[in-house]
């Protein structure tokens, strides 16, 4: 259970000096940095049913996006659900964001509502491109929160964790067998 972080698909130097911040060397040592707390994502609130302060799973149509300077650079974007409209705020972006947040998309968002200037608005929340016109599926259980640090992020976590748990999977039994009987009473 000692195995090198490095096993794990993706982990490169760069990825182990960010996780070694964290006190993550080992698959054991990822398996044991526990989430902070849980975040419900398994269904999609209607925008018009948001109030300050909640934290919500939102799905909407990009109505608009533009780059503004009001002391500082962001994207500001209009996302829509026929229920009602949300601003959305990026400080932090690219061109690949810019690219996501192109009239018509459909996208999949996470994060605080909060009061803006034009009413409710998301500052930085996770987000998703959804395609086609089925409805996309949510995620059937809580989200996990973990402790992270700079450039590496939730997303990252939560994938390499999940490798973690699929590597466990792929190894022998790490409890002989023996032992095994022995609690089991035989």
């Amino acid at each position: 259970m000692h195995e090198s972080i490095t096993n794990l698909k993706g982990v490169g130097p760069r990825l182990v000096e960010r996780l070694e911040r964290l006190g993550i060397r080992t698959v054991a040592d990822l398996l044991f940095h526990l989430p902070l707390r849980y975040e419900d994502r398994t269904r999609v609130a209607p925008i018009g049913s948001l109030r300050p302060g909640d934290e919500a799973l939102i799905e909407g149509i990009v109505e608009h996006a533009e780059v503004v300077h009001r002391g500082r650079r962001m994207l500001v974007a209009r996302i829509a659900d026929g229920t009602g409209t949300l601003s959305v705020r990026l400080f932090h972006f690219g061109k690949p964001q810019i690219e996501t947040f192109a009239r018509s998309a459909r996208l999949r968002l996470y994060g605080e509502a909060r009061r803006g200037t034009a009413g409710l608005e998301m500052a930085h929340p996770e987000y998703r491109v959804i395609s086609g016109d089925d409805p996309a599926p949510v995620d059937a259980t809580l989200t996990p929160v973990y402790p992270v640090t700079e450039g590496l992020g939730q997303p990252a976590l939560r994938r390499l964790t999940e490798e973690a748990l699929a590597w466990l999977d792929r190894m022998p039994e790490l409890i002989p067998p023996e032992m095994m009987a022995e609690e089991n009473g035989e």
